[in-house]
């Protein structure tokens, strides 16, 4: 018997994945992102803030993470990763994250490339999770509205209802979304929203011993990461995509992809 799941995912049509180039880091203000009406209103708006210059690669998070929300140990996907960033005097650029950045970084070889400490001008790590995008274009195409967004800004996805159409990972422009190996559906970070609506930190976030994650209420002026993100040079990934991102990062370097 053809069950609904397996008709929709047998009739939706194909939709085209986003072919936009990336774009440079752009520094936000604060007027450009907080508008008033955001904090004339007594709820809640989930805002992420990453500072570059805690961040040490550790792993921890993404360690936490994977523990704290069902995905498999030894396996390269998670939820959230941590790039490693070396700019080299010679002008090159190498990224890697080798099982997303879980057992940090050690090794002076990135992929294939051996690197002597003396060729770098500049190193770094960059923690990535979903953005919990203000414009989710993840949403928008989702044929079934398994992936829909909160009243307090956090896009989920329901297990129930995803067909695993792969659409909402071909739409998101920073590459967080991929496939439950166990669950075989659409997987991302939702800001561990069963941990932070009972008052309590994301697993990342409480798992960071240097403090380079915080999350909070944008819609609170009191709020560390509201203040942050107001008297602060912040910036977002990918701003020339108008999905709003609501992850804000602290000295995000302009090579950052």
């Amino acid at each position: 018997m053809i069950t609904r799941r397996d008709l929709i995912k047998n009739t939706v049509a194909g939709i085209a994945g986003l072919s936009l180039p990336l774009v440079s880091v752009k520094i936000i203000n604060a007027a450009e992102t907080l508008f008033p009406d955001r904090f004339e209103k007594p709820s809640v708006l989930w805002g992420f803030v990453v500072d570059t210059y805690k961040c040490v690669g550790c792993g921890l998070c993404v360690k936490a993470c994977k523990n704290e929300n069902e995905i498999p140990y030894n396996i390269p996907l998670s939820r959230t990763w941590v790039e490693r960033y070396l700019i080299l005097k010679d002008g090159r650029v190498l990224i890697d994250s080798p099982d997303a950045g879980r057992d940090g970084y050690t090794n002076q070889k990135v992929r294939d490339t051996v690197v002597s400490p003396e060729n770098i001008a500049k190193a770094f790590f960059v923690p990535k999770l979903c953005n919990q995008c203000e414009n989710p274009p993840c949403v928008q195409v989702c044929p079934v509205g398994a992936t829909y967004k909160t009243t307090d800004g956090v896009i989920l996805i329901d297990r129930k209802w995803c067909i695993g159409c792969g659409y909402c990972i071909q739409s998101c422009p920073y590459g967080v979304r991929f496939f439950h190996p166990v669950y075989k559906v659409a997987e991302k970070c939702t800001f561990c929203y069963h941990r932070i609506t009972k008052g309590m930190k994301t697993a990342c976030v409480e798992a960071c011993p240097f403090g380079a994650r915080q999350i909070g209420n944008l819609r609170d002026r009191n709020d560390p990461v509201a203040k942050i993100v107001l008297s602060e040079r912040v910036a977002v990934l990918k701003d020339a995509f108008g999905t709003k991102p609501q992850v804000y990062y602290i000295g995000l370097d302009e090579n950052v992809r």
